[in-house]
């Protein structure tokens, strides 16, 4: 093949390979986190490189996302109302798949960089978690409710958001700090990182760190969960020692 077709067909080729989906190789600080007493807290580094397929600088510019997301458990959400001068519970929902944490950290702003429907498929934010609720809803109920969890989960530190969290160098390398809080829950966390380009996710990644107690508070949840009555039966026994050895105090004062 000569001429010009071969020029073209060399053309075509450059264009294929310039447009291959990069790769991410990413990284965090610590893939395991050890809750003692004491324990106040941890920040974990989520970073890793942007590479071509062949291993090279990509080419092109993309945005990142890193999505760090807590064991999933089921939640019931009560509404408080004040009846008769009197708080009471009132209405309910069941949520049956609520991260114990989530955290989202983006390059820019996440509405700046995908739109409403790519957001919600691989959840950029707290605006598109899917809690799955049980039961029948109306949907304007089940969005009040949602709201109504969400703000209380970035209350107690266990939900939150930072846009320009993520630091891309180069365009190859990409670090965000996200910490975790003292109340943290212990399971397996998936840190889930996103390169995007043009409104499209064109690469994802997943690394895991484990949150684990160790020590004594190891020893005690252990033994709670694999002899309950064992446990059940020390700690009253404990609870009794306790209040005769302050009683016996108190009468010596």
């Amino acid at each position: 093949m000569t001429g010009p077709w071969r020029w073209c067909l060399l053309l075509a080729s450059m264009l294929l390979l310039g447009a291959r989906d990069p790769i991410l190789v990413p990284e965090i600080s610590q893939h395991e986190v050890q809750v003692r007493q004491g324990f106040t807290g941890a920040d974990l580094l989520l970073f890793g490189a942007i590479l071509s397929p062949e291993g090279t600088r990509a080419a092109q510019d993309y945005d990142i996302v890193v999505v760090l997301e807590g064991p999933v458990r089921s939640i019931v959400l009560r509404e408080k109302q004040k009846i008769a001068g009197v708080w009471l519970n009132a209405d309910s929902l069941e949520f049956r798949s609520v991260p114990s944490y989530f955290a989202v950290a983006s390059s820019r702003p996440i509405a700046r960089i995908v739109d409403d429907k790519t957001a919600a498929i691989y959840e950029l934010g707290l605006k598109w978690l899917q809690l799955s609720p049980i039961g029948v809803i109306e949907p304007r109920e089940q969005q009040r409710f949602a709201a109504g969890l969400v703000d209380l989960m970035r209350r107690q530190g266990l939900y939150r958001e930072e846009e320009g969290g993520v630091k891309i160098s180069g365009q190859v390398l990409y670090q965000a700090k996200i910490s975790l809080p003292s109340s943290v829950q212990t399971g397996t966390y998936t840190a889930e990182t996103f390169a995007i380009r043009q409104g499209k996710v064109v690469a994802s990644a997943i690394t895991r760190i484990d949150v684990r107690k160790e020590g004594f508070e190891r020893f005690v949840a252990v033994a709670a969960d694999r002899n309950g009555w064992l446990y059940g039966l020390f700690a009253v026994l404990v609870s009794v020692g306790m209040g005769w050895l302050a009683g016996r105090l108190f009468a010596l004062v």
